[in-house]
């Protein structure tokens, strides 16, 4: 069997059948023709299948080890379409520390149709087996969590969630399928912003889910083409032409981010450093039971809010946005970005600080990265 780097180019469509091309073609087409109007095409219309994002679709099932694949327009265009599987009445438990966007579909959105919600820290298994009720239909995981880097134990808490019959998904956007393939590990459904490390170039918007059973997939695609929450051709390519050096980049920018969060957690003015790959970090062990890496991403609480802002203004070389995940380092300010949805007493609670900064180490020599953070912390 091949190993993952080489999947990663060779994945079944990397050559076009028809042609010989060296990559999948574009189809940039809204509809097919109909040869026989009694044994009608494969393809018909692109929102219910296009070649194209089939490959990408494809090709993300082969990676994650699953049944079915399917591209969204978004990661949280893939997320949504998900959480449509539960009905009105249905319970859900969901990592506490979840991303901004999920939390805000879960409390604004998806409350409004009477689909209830229970956060819970993932690190403490007790207390996702105290959150279960009746009429508690999935389990929602994101591990590591975004921004505060927690560790969920995946087999644990999917193991559970099969013998209630839940269904278990995990974010898996932060560590990708080449450190991390929660499918292995029994879970029913994985997402990704593909947006972030698996496009990796911050040019394309995308999401990704793939599923454990043919039954699940079937139920994921009535759900995506009757929402038509497809992904475009244009968008699919660009996604594969990322995806090809996925392993390349995350094993660089690991490296790298490996050496920040050590430098960080050295200086005697930062309160707290949050990555999975520190020995000091209390998830460190199942993160290693489950996946091979510890990601690119490091968090870090500049001490306060005024600090922080300081950093943000004060640094050259990574962009100053939201995302991460590309070949460019990304700063973000989760407070007012990925999490301002969230009230602030909610953050809090979480551990998402207002002085807290999230680095995602892409490709620049890791000795720029941290000279140039350390001018931004002077003074």
């Amino acid at each position: 069997m091949t190993k993952f780097d080489t999947k990663l180019i060779h994945f079944g469509s990397e050559v076009d059948a028809a042609t010989g091309a060296s990559s999948v073609p574009i189809y940039q087409a809204s509809t097919f023709h109909h040869h026989d109007i009694y044994n009608p095409p494969e393809y018909d219309y692109s929102r219910s299948g296009n070649p194209t994002r089939q490959a990408l679709e494809e090709y993300i099932t082969l990676l994650e080890g699953g049944a079915r694949g399917f591209a969204f327009s978004s990661g949280m265009s893939a997320i949504s379409t998900a959480f449509m599987l539960f009905s009105a009445g249905d319970h859900l438990i969901v990592t506490e520390d979840v991303y901004g966007g999920t939390y805000r579909l879960l409390t604004q959105i998806l409350s409004r149709m009477n689909i209830e919600t229970t956060f819970v820290d993932m690190t403490d298994l007790s207390a996702v087996k105290a959150a279960l009720r009746p009429n508690t239909k999935g389990v929602f995981m994101e591990t590591p969590s975004n921004p505060t880097l927690k560790i969920t134990d995946i087999a644990a808490v999917a193991a559970w969630a099969s013998q209630h019959q839940l269904i278990s998904m995990v974010d898996n956007t932060f560590m990708t399928p080449y450190y991390q393939r929660p499918i292995e590990l029994g879970v029913d459904i994985v997402l990704h912003s593909a947006t972030k490390f698996l496009g990796g170039h911050s040019d394309v918007l995308a999401g990704l889910a793939v599923a454990r059973t043919e039954e699940l997939g079937n139920q994921l695609k009535y759900l995506q083409n009757g929402l038509g929450t497809v992904l475009g051709a244009q968008e699919s390519w660009l996604l594969m032409r990322g995806m090809k050096t996925l392993g390349a980049r995350m094993e660089r920018s690991e490296t790298s981010a490996r050496k920040l969060a050590n430098w960080l957690q050295e200086r005697s003015d930062i309160p707290a450093v949050y990555y999975p790959g520190l020995a000091s970090h209390p998830g460190r062990e199942i993160q290693e039971k489950q996946s091979t890496g510890y990601g690119a991403v490091v968090s870090f609480d500049a001490g306060s809010q005024e600090r922080a802002k300081r950093v943000l203004s004060r640094v050259k070389l990574p962009l100053v946005a939201v995302s991460l995940g590309a070949v460019e380092s990304i700063l973000s300010y989760p407070a007012m970005m990925s999490h301002a949805s969230m009230p602030a007493e909610v953050r809090s609670e979480r551990g998402i600080t207002d002085g807290l900064l999230r680095f995602s180490v892409g490709l620049e020599d890791i000795e720029d990265l941290i000279e140039d953070l350390g001018q931004a912390l002077e003074g």
